[in-house]
């Protein structure tokens, strides 16, 4: 008998049924609804500013915030860039996060490779996700593809590599070359493959073409149940693979609401926009502020101030196809702006506002009537141009929300019988009772009900 033969056979299947094993394990299909991964669908997102989150800036220090994060309901972290910042051109003393100079190494400002794997790994053991923002249209102006692939980039008159919109600290790549379009892709595949994280924030979206999204996308998704977040508000981002893009047209109209510019009901045109121009099954991102709005343009603490913040961000909580956002201090409330180019720590100490944000993204996450998918109807509850009322429901559960979206206190008074019972009111922490009989709703007042 031939016992090296047998041996030989031996390690052979034992080999062979190793890779079939393998293969069943990590080809299964990716737990989605509609084509989403399912654990969005009822998540939300907190937007993570590493540079100001606390007095050091790293991810260490930004570590021990979890824990906190955790209980009050936060599901999946954007990081805003953790690439390196290019010092040429650089803007400030630390430059734009925006302006990467390495897509495949860690900014030092935050700590090293190893450092950012622990939290990412310290995030996932918490049951909690993990984007990265990703900033696809341009480098900064010292990336080292401007000298060693120069024909990486889009040229200007001069021969120069092109500069986008103004930002002169970054320098447009040019998609129409092949081997930078698999450069790209494959130093995305770089950080799910090294550091196991759940999808990614594209910046600037918008400006970079269909087909390679649609490439893109399709190739980073093998085998992976991956969030895809377009900074952008164009139909094809949709089409080419995006989970979400930016909803800035209904963030615009919640402010022209909240200055009292236009009625209430003006939020019915944007959600028909969205209904006609983009996919069915189409996310969007919710938000009362970002990185960009808070620092440029005084969200959520100038657009809408005071008691006027929180009506609109239930509605961002709780609106149709919605994927909502938290940033950075909202809990807080870090009422100013936040410095882009310099180190500007946010100050954490009341948390005034993070009961409020505990029970919607519990009632989100909890609720069916709340998942993305779920269906939305208008409900009749006062005066049209101040009172915005509406109804969530999928498989037998329904939530009613009315937001009283103007400075003057509102009569309420609900006309579908089928709504009348006695729902729990989720602020109140009790049951009410809902029927024909008229009620007031303070100024900027809401009511969230759960049946």
């Amino acid at each position: 008998m031939n016992f090296r033969f047998i041996a030989n056979r031996s390690k052979l299947l034992l080999t062979l049924l190793t890779i079939f094993f393998v293969n069943i394990v990590f080809a299964q299909p990716a737990k989605t609804i509609d084509g989403h991964p399912d654990w969005i669908m009822q998540g939300n997102i907190y937007e993570v500013n590493v540079r100001q989150y606390t007095p050091e800036g790293t991810f260490t220090a930004f570590a021990k915030s979890l824990d906190r994060l955790k209980t009050m309901g936060v599901q999946t972290l954007w990081f805003m860039p953790i690439n390196p910042i290019s010092k040429v051109d650089r803007k400030g003393t630390l430059g734009s996060y925006y302006a990467v100079s390495n897509y495949t190494t860690i900014n030092p400002e935050y700590g090293n490779f190893s450092d950012f794997k622990q939290l990412v790994k310290t995030i996932h053991a918490k049951g909690m996700k993990v984007l990265i923002d990703w900033v696809p249209n341009h480098t900064g102006a010292d990336h080292y593809w401007l000298q060693k692939h120069p024909d990486f980039y889009v040229k200007d008159k001069d021969g120069k590599p092109a500069i986008p919109y103004g930002w002169d600290d970054t320098r447009q790549l040019d998609y129409s070359n092949k081997e930078m379009q698999d450069s790209m892709i494959n130093a995305m595949k770089f950080w799910l493959v090294k550091t196991n994280i759940d999808g990614f924030r594209c910046d600037v979206a918008w400006n970079v073409p269909e087909s390679f999204w649609t490439r893109c996308i399709s190739e980073l998704r093998q085998g992976r149940n991956l969030f895809m977040l377009a900074e952008g508000d164009k139909d094809y981002l949709h089409r080419s693979g995006f989970d979400a893009t930016y909803s800035w047209d209904m963030f615009h109209k919640m402010i022209d609401v909240a200055k009292g510019a236009s009625p209430a009901y003006a939020l019915d045109s944007i959600k028909t926009k969205y209904d006609t121009e983009y996919a069915k099954n189409g996310l969007e991102l919710f938000f009362t502020s970002n990185h960009d709005e808070n620092s440029w343009n005084k969200a959520d603490f100038g657009v809408f101030p005071g008691a006027s913040h929180a009506p609109f961000a239930v509605l961002t909580q709780t609106y149709y196809h919605s994927v909502p956002l938290i940033y950075s201090g909202q809990e807080e409330p870090v009422l100013r702006a936040v410095q882009f180019f310099e180190h500007d720590p946010m100050t954490f100490k009341n948390f005034a506002r993070a009961a409020f944000y505990k029970k919607l993204l519990a009632l989100r996450k909890n609720d069916i009537a709340l998942a993305s998918d779920a269906s939305f109807t208008k409900v009749d509850a006062g005066d049209k141009n101040a009172v915005y009322a509406y109804v969530r429901s999928k498989a037998g559960k329904r939530v009613l929300i009315i937001l009283n979206l103007s400075a003057a206190e509102q009569k309420i008074q609900i006309k579908n019988k089928s709504l009348y019972g006695s729902p729990f009111d989720v602020f109140a922490g009790k049951k009410a009772i809902v029927s024909a009989k008229s009620k007031t709703l303070p100024a900027w007042g809401y009511r969230v009900y759960a049946y």
